[in-house]
């Protein structure tokens, strides 16, 4: 068969092409997979090894089954569980039950009707548990318990990103070789967003005792562990990001519906009489919420303003807006990516840490507020409002306010990235449009021009 060959200049390119167009085809089919994958995968550039850890330790075996102490510790640096709280839940491999439960409780008994005398807590075989509210009675509680199912990141207090219950599991092994592991498990901190991975066998956690001179481990011990996507959570941004600066009058805004406009139709300006109405913040049980009429339609706004430029120094002013009058955000926090955050000088109104995941870099820190004075972000209103100042010393090998170095490549609130706005459009030095050069064209022109006037 004849087939066509191509050449230019005599030379004969039909080869090359033959290998040319398979590697385009390759090529093609990489870019296509790098723009799908990020989106899907929960791994987290800024905090590479934050993950929520569920730990399982059998403490004891009962006549026809185990007291397990179940352990939820949140090592992900700047992403919290916040109000209504963690949710979890499980399939049971055989036909379990829970006879009672310490420090924590399920949503449903489910149907208990054939056993007589005793009943369990729950006989569910995919039982759904939620932490204990403030204030229970004390023999309802376990160590570090009934929190209403909020945990603080690990970055912001380690102390208080850790919740516990007792759970005495029935009808179950009683042994290490015929204990069957719970599967299929599940947690919402509170909305979607988890992925959980497969219960696995783990060395027995060891235990100290109180005047620390003896120890004693679990009969047995699995572990459990859970990683965050935000494309599985959400997908839309829950919040985005303006500019602006001392050198310019110009705002750059964030983008157009950075948060999507689904709410737009039932957002509130303002002004409106509406928010007179008793009962307006009350959060709902689907947590929908109610927006404040923007262009962005987002909950939350962070605004960058480059604000003083000294000879040695530069400040920076952050403000965090709520647009939701329906939520207010405790144990908030705020993770910005910018190449001067490791020459930070003084932090005003807010604490800070900065996040080294990589050793080599240190271009990443965690804002959050300071207790009892603004680490709750109020709902939507004169008072949905927190903001600081950062001041950061120069360094004259890199520092520069052209092309945009002055804000921040990356924000996160809350753990979830904010839509930016599209780099074109950042606040320009005033004396940038004076560097334009002229074109051939232009000055041909000119030339010309001057010459005919001038003759």
């Amino acid at each position: 068969m004849f087939q066509k060959r191509l050449s230019f200049k005599g030379k004969d390119y039909s080869q090359q092409c033959q290998f040319l167009f398979p590697l385009a085809k390759l090529t093609f089919f990489a870019v296509v997979l790098s723009s799908v994958l990020p989106h899907a995968d929960a791994f987290d550039p800024l905090d590479p090894f934050g993950n929520i850890t569920i730990k399982w330790d059998v403490m004891s075996w009962a006549p026809d089954g185990y007291v397990a102490v179940v352990t939820m510790n949140n090592f992900q640096m700047y992403r919290h569980i916040m109000s209504p709280g963690w949710t979890l839940g499980w399939n049971w491999p055989k036909k379990e039950v829970i006879w009672s439960i310490v420090g924590s409780q399920t949503t449903e008994q489910g149907d208990c009707s054939k056993f007589k005398g005793n009943v369990p807590h729950c006989c569910k075989r995919d039982p759904v548990l939620v932490d204990l509210l403030p204030g229970v009675p004390y023999n309802q509680q376990f160590s570090n318990c009934c929190k209403g199912g909020v945990l603080a990141s690990w970055g912001e207090d380690p102390s208080e990103s850790v919740s516990s219950f007792q759970i005495s599991v029935g009808l179950a092994g009683t042994s290490n070789k015929t204990v069957k592991l719970p599967k299929n498990f599940t947690l919402l901190g509170p909305g979607p967003g988890y992925t959980c991975g497969p219960a696995k066998i783990v060395p027995s956690t060891v235990f100290l005792t109180a005047d620390h001179r003896r120890k004693t481990q679990a009969l047995m011990t699995w572990n459990v562990t859970c990683t965050y996507s935000q494309f599985l959570s959400s997908k839309y941004p829950s919040c985005c990001v303006s500019f602006s600066t001392f050198y310019n009058d110009t705002i750059t805004p964030c983008p157009s519906c950075a948060c999507g406009c689904n709410h737009k139709h039932n957002c509130i300006m303002g002004d409106s009489e509406k928010l007179k109405r008793k009962g307006i913040n009350t959060p709902r049980k689907d947590n929908e919420p109610l927006l404040q009429c923007t262009h962005h339609m987002c909950p939350i706004r962070v605004h960058w303003h480059v604000k003083l430029n000294y000879k040695d120094y530069w400040r920076v002013k952050i403000a965090i807006t709520n647009f939701n009058y329906r939520q207010n955000h405790s144990h908030w926090t705020l993770v910005a990516q910018h190449p001067n955050l490791n020459n930070v000088t003084q932090v005003f109104s807010f604490d800070y840490k900065p996040l080294v995941p990589y050793q080599s870099i240190n271009d990443t820190g965690m804002f959050y507020g300071m207790k009892f004075y603004n680490d709750l972000l109020m709902e939507a209103g004169p008072s949905g409002n927190v903001q600081s100042e950062v001041l950061m010393q120069k360094d004259k090998n890199t520092f520069t306010l052209k092309s945009g170095w002055g804000f921040p490549r990356r924000v996160y609130f809350n753990g979830d990235e904010c839509k930016l706005p599209p780099p074109d459009s950042y606040p320009i030095l005033p004396n940038s449009a004076e560097k334009r050069p002229f074109s051939f064209s232009n000055t041909a022109i000119c030339t010309i021009l001057m010459i005919f006037l001038t003759w």
